[in-house]
């Protein structure tokens, strides 16, 4: 796209340009980094920006490409990494200016398979402290600026850093993790696309956990086919990570583009509607017609295990009882340092009987089982990503209780498909009369990338939701 300025090329765009020879791969970071001086010091999607790095990466590529290596699609492409991968030299604070000490001794196995992939490592994007939130605020590193508004509006978390680089623009990708929403939330507040990955398709090793039972890896893109050639290098078998073990890879790039004539879609009724702003659930409704202009079954369905999920994940028991145990020590020696928002909702974990933590897996384990056999006759669930769109960060940001009803109100949608271990596509559906971006979230059945991406990307050959980029005049 030659009318599309560098820093809104997809990678697939910039890959082409960079092999005909159009942009070089050092021109291309140089060039991003010089957006990302401009505008973080308003949008704050970074932590720590590690410039030489890039530059020295940038002509590392370069050199590697102009000798005949060509290292596959990804190759020279500059992404960021949510300040919860291990990057070896950097620090990994999760968020949390308590951990500004805790130096990376090795990369995170997806860092490391992205650079052997050719990949331009920018820096750390900032998150939510210790991944504890859906809403994306951080009190101690700054909120990142949703840069689809002049006022600031919530990002979304906790991978929100890597939400505003993508969508303003810094980065053609970023790295996300998702506990109960943390990358698809901000993909949608942020008009981005973003890919929930079955627990056991991509490595955690080197990742700062919050709850081993649902933490996932995914990435952020400005388009599907980006976030298809991202996760195609990231997936795969890691000796460390046992629920990688039993899991191969798959070729997702294969079949992307062959259509979806003939499968089987629904809007799943049951809990996912309720309560949503009602420009969403017309924007998400609406594109039914898109769906079987492409040749798709377009049903509706209830779906018992939704409600199930739903109240099994307002229990909390199974994410604060591991949350805990993986910060008892920041939580049980430096409790008042912590953000009072995470802190006094995570020290709750410390009291979560074994009985309890144990009754609540056994109730979570047959709902995943359940789940394929109700399942059976649809390929895929279409949902909003999110109940409400960005809201102001001053109307979210007063007390307890207006952040916990808007922290519900992001995170619903979303955590019931890491309770069912469902892999989740969100990309652009529309904006409100505000102009800000409402997602829609593919849900597909376990191990189904393929098919979560294959559709995703047929809704994004014939709309342009995904195209739009927000007016950062004001930055």
């Amino acid at each position: 796209m030659k009318n599309t300025p560098l820093h809104y090329q997809t990678i697939a765009e910039l890959s082409k340009a960079i092999r005909k020879g159009e942009v070089s791969i050092l021109e291309l970071t140089e060039h991003l980094l010089q957006r990302i001086d401009e505008l973080d010091p308003t949008l704050n999607a970074y932590r720590l920006v590690c410039r030489e790095r890039a530059l020295e990466e940038a002509k590392a590529m370069e050199g590697l490409l102009r000798a005949g290596n060509d290292l596959g699609p990804l190759h020279g492409i500059p992404y960021g990494a949510k300040d919860l991968f291990d990057v070896m030299g950097i620090p990994t604070t999760a968020g949390s200016k308590l951990l500004e000490k805790n130096i990376a001794s090795a990369d995170a196995t997806v860092i490391r398979r992205l650079s052997q992939a050719g990949m331009v490592f920018t820096g750390k994007t900032n998150t939510v402290q210790l991944a504890y939130s859906g809403v994306g605020i951080n009190h101690d590193h700054g909120t990142p600026h949703n840069p689809w508004h002049r006022t600031p509006h919530a990002p979304g978390g906790s991978s929100s850093g890597s939400g505003v680089a993508v969508a303003s623009g810094m980065v053609p990708m970023a790295l996300g993790s998702d506990t109960g929403g943390s990358v698809r939330i901000p993909a949608a507040l942020c008009g981005t696309t973003g890919l929930k990955t079955t627990v056991g398709r991509v490595s955690r090793t080197g990742v700062y956990p919050l709850s081993w039972s649902m933490d996932s890896v995914g990435p952020l893109t400005r388009s599907v086919e980006d976030a298809a050639l991202a996760y195609q290098a990231m997936q795969g078998f890691e000796a460390q990570d046992d629920t990688t073990h039993h899991v191969p890879p798959h070729d997702v790039l294969k079949n992307l583009k062959t259509g979806i004539q003939g499968v089987r879609l629904a809007f799943a009724e049951t809990v996912f509607f309720d309560d949503a702003d009602p420009e969403i659930e017309t924007a998400v409704r609406e594109c039914k017609e898109v769906f079987q202009n492409l040749g798709s079954h377009v049903d509706r369905v209830d779906i018992p295990e939704v409600e199930a999920a739903w109240q099994l994940n307002r229990k909390g028991m199974i994410i604060v009882a591991e949350a805990y145990s993986n910060n008892r020590k920041l939580l049980d020696e430096q409790y008042d340092q912590l953000d009072p928002i995470i802190a006094v909702r995570m020290i709750k974990g410390k009291d979560v009987m074994a009985a309890d933590y144990l009754e609540n897996m056994l109730e979570w384990k047959r709902l995943r089982e359940k789940i394929i056999d109700t399942l059976k006759d649809v390929d895929a669930l279409l949902v909003p990503t999110t109940c409400i769109p960005a809201r102001p960060v001053e109307t979210i940001d007063t007390d307890f209780e207006h952040y916990m009803e808007h922290n519900v109100l992001y995170l619903r949608n979303t955590s019931v498909g890491n309770i069912l271990n469902l892999c989740g596509l969100t990309v652009p559906c529309g904006t409100t009369n505000q102009g800000l971006p409402i997602g829609l979230m593919i849900y597909g059945k376990p191990f189904q990338e393929d098919l979560v991406l294959r559709i995703g990307y047929a809704f994004q050959d014939i709309t342009d939701w995904h195209k739009q980029t927000p007016d950062l005049s004001w930055a």
